[in-house]
């Protein structure tokens, strides 16, 4: 389930959980509010914040050693043929059985999964591929997506609590020189949280989006060159069930689906 921690993302992984406590401790050494409540005694705050922080730690860890959904055989892959009778495969036509044959020309996997792809970095072809994020040092996929949006979701929460604590621990110095001395660490680690806050925000934005639409990275970027998509219309995803079926299918529906039987479902008219 998990990969192994010292793999090739631990300078990664490090320097990401370093960051992490190094910007928390000055926070808590400068004149900030979480300061002020520290020393009268008021831990409400503090302690409910270092426990956001260390969950977002967790969930970090958690999402980049986790296994995203890696194909790691052709005996794993035949269970996604499953879901999909004799009788179903006699109905569909020619045509668009031929798209279910897909071979993996690096992996070499006789029977590549709908919504699969291979990644490069990993090596391994990842079910409903999303794509490999660098932060994580780790694809994302079917196995890992969730918890990746979760993940934002509260590194999001984290920035902006940070940026609030940040932001009431400047001290009025009125000549320009002293004040950039007294306040400089705190002004980079408040620019930092800006800068952080708004690529989190945007990529939480466009996770919850493409996850309305039951769509990923790669497919809305790639879609021209996908054989499953290549004839479908500019506005037409025949794995969109409705916004609310597709919210609760990736957050509340747990297991391998079988997108064979919800594209030949809902796209065997179109094809």
């Amino acid at each position: 389930m998990f990969k192994n921690v010292f793999g090739s993302g631990f300078l990664v992984r490090t320097s990401h959980v370093i960051l992490t406590w190094v910007i928390t401790l000055i926070l808590f050494l400068h004149d900030t509010e979480l300061r002020k409540q520290e020393e009268t005694g008021q831990l409400v705050q503090p302690v409910l914040f270092v426990l956001l922080v260390l969950l977002s730690v967790l969930l970090y860890f958690a999402v980049s050693l986790m296994d995203p959904g890696f194909i790691l055989s052709d005996d794993t892959d035949l269970q996604f043929m499953l879901g999909v009778t004799e009788e179903q495969q006699d109905m569909i036509p020619p045509a668009t059985k031929s798209l279910r044959q897909r071979r993996c020309g690096h992996c070499l996997l006789q029977q590549q999964p709908m919504r699969s792809k291979h990644c490069q970095t990993c090596q391994h072809c990842v079910r409903r591929y999303d794509h490999h994020c660098p932060w994580i040092e780790n694809c994302v996929g079917e196995r890992n997506h969730r918890w990746f949006v979760l993940y934002l979701a509260f590194q999001l929460l984290v920035l902006l609590w940070g940026l609030r604590i940040a932001w009431t621990g400047f001290t009025y110095v009125p000549i320009w020189h002293q004040w950039l001395r007294t306040n400089g660490v705190l002004t980079a680690v408040t620019m930092l949280l800006a800068l952080l806050s708004l690529i989190v925000l945007l990529l939480l934005g466009s996770h919850l989006y493409l996850v309305s639409l039951n769509t990923t990275t790669w497919e809305f970027m790639s879609r021209h060159r996908i054989s499953y998509l290549k004839h479908c219309g500019a506005d037409e995803n025949p794995f969109d069930r409705g916004t609310f079926q597709n919210l609760w299918g990736f957050f509340c529906v747990w297991g391998t689906v079988v997108w064979e039987q919800v594209y030949f479902k809902e796209g065997s008219d179109q094809v």
